[in-house]
């Protein structure tokens, strides 16, 4: 069995990779050809956080095996990261174990490649302002992937804290150095908001971190950060008003409180939430329709994503000599 460190994912698997990746992996979910059960939680109270284990399947990619993340907040005050994940692949004819890895990058990856493949799909092509909000691990990959697939001149990242955004910087300047001229900070999400034809939210927060009324016309905004029903990113005005697209239809109205809460209120009905992301690259749903229309991309994260990334990154593992044989006989 390989095992497979941060920086050898890092390595093998570019985002501009994972982003094409991400499109094969969601068209191949939403035409019933893979096999990924919702997720299971486990609360754990004590530290305000969450372990999660998700299964997937994706024959097309050759492609099986199960992730395990742990979402703690309070880790902030520790001086760790909120998010700690590991992925194991496994062999989908013979049931062997092929390898283990840092999920923890991983996660951050995919979950930037997804928004960089809807941002390709959704977003205008003249978009130049990205608004990042959220400056934790997601931060950085979600501003390289929307980089990857549109001419930004111009990222703002905002955070409540300046620690946060500090940190964001600093992983920036060790992964994305290209991008880091490009980068501003602020804590002031409502002057960024403004300014943005992009808008990502990468928290855990309860409450929408931007007004409605601030979104410019024609503005996409990736969703990614709020996982469970009690979590809410997104204003329900803005839900209400935009173009809805997800990952998967029935993990995002079981899990995503920012699709959940506007339902529970009765402000919007289940026909709001026809689009998954793949539909949309299979050509059999639509995506923008004029440059004044809202876009809103809301994922809750999907198990085909780690394991077509992992796939990706042992086959070049194999090719290029890279990782650490692990003997469990």
């Amino acid at each position: 069995m390989l095992a497979l460190s941060r920086e050898d994912v890092r390595r093998l698997v570019p985002m501009p990779v994972a982003i094409a990746l991400m499109k094969t992996a969601f068209a191949e979910l939403s035409a019933g050809r893979a096999a990924s059960p919702l997720r299971t939680v486990i609360p754990l109270p004590e530290v305000e956080g969450d372990a999660l284990f998700m299964p997937a399947r994706v024959p097309a990619a050759n492609a099986l095996g199960v992730k395990v993340v742990s979402v703690v907040p309070v880790n902030r005050a520790r001086d760790l990261p909120v998010i700690h994940a590991i992925v194991c692949l496994i062999d989908d004819q013979t049931g062997r174990p092929l390898a283990i890895m840092d999920g923890t990058y991983l996660t951050a990856l995919r979950t930037g490649a997804v928004s960089g493949a809807a941002t390709d799909l959704l977003a205008r092509p003249d978009s130049r302002v990205l608004v990042a909000i959220g400056a934790g691990a997601q931060g950085a990959t979600q501003i390289a992937a929307v980089c990857a697939v549109r001419p930004i001149e111009r990222v703002i990242a905002v955070d409540v804290g300046e620690p946060a955004l500090l940190r964001l910087r600093e992983a920036m300047a060790r992964d994305w150095p290209d991008l880091v001229d490009r980068l501003e900070t602020t804590t002031d999400a409502a002057s960024a908001v403004r300014l943005a034809d992009v808008v990502c939210t990468a928290t855990t927060s309860k409450t929408p971190v931007f007004d409605d009324a601030d979104l410019r016309p024609g503005t996409h905004v990736n969703a990614v950060g709020a996982y469970t029903p009690e979590m809410q990113e997104i204003p329900a005005a803005t839900v209400l008003r935009a173009a809805v697209t997800v990952d998967a239809i029935d993990a995002a109205l079981a899990e995503a409180g920012d699709l959940i809460a506007p339902l529970r209120a009765g402000l919007v009905g289940r026909d709001h939430f026809v689009r998954e992301l793949g539909m949309v690259v299979a050509g059999s749903a639509t995506g923008r329709t004029d440059v004044t229309e809202i876009t809103l991309f809301k994922s809750v994260g999907n198990a085909v994503q780690d394991i077509v990334v992992a796939r990706r990154a042992i086959d070049r593992a194999r090719e290029m000599g890279v990782g650490t044989t692990v003997d469990l006989g």
